[in-house]
């Protein structure tokens, strides 16, 4: 795991960089809803309130998206299923710039909110299993640092 002057591994570092940065971009997108609101409203012509019902969609549907997310993962392995996470929500983040309509807006939104579950706990489960248990409280701490960096 690690070697024996109780250093990390370079792989090690790389899914610990790889989670932080995923919880790091994760934010990053969920926060600037709240920046953008009377644009994205504007854009749709749309009061305030129903696109601020997109953050809304977005926190709701995240429980869901752990426990798909978390099923996978038991399946597939973490490392795949983060993978694919990543790809999940990086997509319906480009895809909700370019959203025809407010409808299509908050289903896309709901979608993202989905991956944003799972990237939490695949991100967590797979660092704290790749690193050494003297690690985990430092690391999850960092981890835990990637939302407000974001």
């Amino acid at each position: 795991m690690s070697d024996t002057a109780g250093r990390l591994t370079r792989q090690q570092v790389h899914v610990i960089l790889a989670a932080y940065l995923g919880w790091t971009l994760d934010a990053f997108d969920f926060f600037i809803m709240a920046f953008v609101l009377r644009n994205v409203a504007a854009t749709f012509n749309a009061p305030i309130g129903s696109v601020a019902f997109a953050i809304t969609l977005t926190l709701a549907c995240r429980a869901a998206g752990a426990s798909v997310f978390g099923r996978m993962a038991d399946r597939f392995g973490w490392r795949p299923t983060l993978m694919v996470n990543v790809l999940c929500y990086s997509g319906l983040e480009f895809l909700s710039g370019l959203a025809p309509t407010l409808t299509t807006f908050l289903i896309l939104r709901a979608l993202y909110g989905v991956a944003m579950g799972g990237e939490w706990g695949v991100g967590a489960s797979l660092t704290m299993e790749s690193v050494p248990a003297k690690w985990r409280g430092s690391v999850s701490g960092l981890l835990q640092a990637g939302y407000p960096s974001g």
